[in-house]
């Protein structure tokens, strides 16, 4: 089992730990205002706060996740990574759990209008591409497709008696 948990930092961490960790540095301001989940605004606590996540699978990896990469300022992986749940996930041999990232409501709220500006930009971009639809597709080069013969084949039978048209 250890052997499948490549220097993953959630290992055999219990989410009552990573919560109270998260608190004691952050503060459960500033977890709500960079996760935005209730159990962080709405009178929290250590107990509501884990019985929320440990119903809500969701929340849970939204935790974990930031967990990973910004209090404990782990490097991103791939795509593929990124495709598993952050308590599957693993980095090289040798990486180890840098410095929290100091966060502040401000700052952000600060990244989140520059992640929405980028992601409109984004959306600009692609909307501005011609689409590939219609008469501007590219159609099937196979011989079915465009109704020709293949290779030796005779021409296919005009006569109408003939159902198989050979």
């Amino acid at each position: 089992m250890i052997e499948l948990q490549q220097n993953n930092p959630l290992h055999g961490l219990k989410s009552e730990t990573m919560v109270s960790e998260l608190v004691d540095f952050y503060d459960w301001k500033i977890l709500y205002a960079a996760l935005r989940l209730e159990c962080f605004n709405n009178n929290p606590s250590l107990e509501s706060c884990l019985k929320f996540l440990k119903k809500t699978e969701w929340a849970r990896e939204r935790v974990e996740s930031f967990y990973l990469y910004r209090f404990k300022s782990m490097p991103k992986g791939s795509a593929a990574q990124f495709e598993l749940k952050p308590r599957e996930r693993g980095f090289a041999d040798g990486i180890v759990p840098r410095k929290p990232q100091e966060l502040t409501v401000e700052l952000i709220a600060e990244m989140r209008e520059k992640a929405t500006a980028d992601y409109e930009e984004m959306k600009r971009n692609n909307n501005d591409r011609p689409k590939k639809f219609g008469k501007d597709k590219p159609r099937a080069q196979d011989g079915y497709a465009q109704n020709k013969p293949k290779g030796n084949r005779p021409a296919p039978s005009q006569d109408p008696s003939n159902p198989w048209g050979k």
